[in-house]
């Protein structure tokens, strides 16, 4: 199995919204890939609640069935949607992708 970890810093205005509106959006886009990609067990994500000055706003979980199943996810046509939203709102982003025996 692989995970999937991504965080991301939104820029304070973007795509004619502020921040936390552009959060909550991506949100609902990036939950709205679950069970539409095939071989993704789960996916979740999560906006950063606390005010701590730290660069990250939201962040993606996800698990998939192995390294080619995460590679389709990442050409998947719908994924490539979020993706293109996520870039025009987000100034910074990581990732961190592992696997481990299941």
């Amino acid at each position: 199995m692989v995970k999937h970890i991504v965080m991301w810093e939104f820029t304070a205005f973007a795509e004619g919204n502020e921040k936390q509106k552009n959060m909550v959006l991506a949100k609902g886009l990036l939950e709205g890939l679950n069970g539409k990609i095939e071989n993704m067990f789960h996916l979740e994500v999560g906006i950063h609640i606390i005010n701590s000055g730290l660069p990250c706003d939201v962040v993606l979980y996800a698990e998939f069935k192995d390294k080619n199943a995460l590679e389709a996810y990442q050409g998947h046509p719908l994924h490539k949607e979020v993706a293109a939203f996520m870039g025009k709102v987000s100034e910074k982003r990581t990732i961190v992708d592992y696997e481990i025996e299941v």
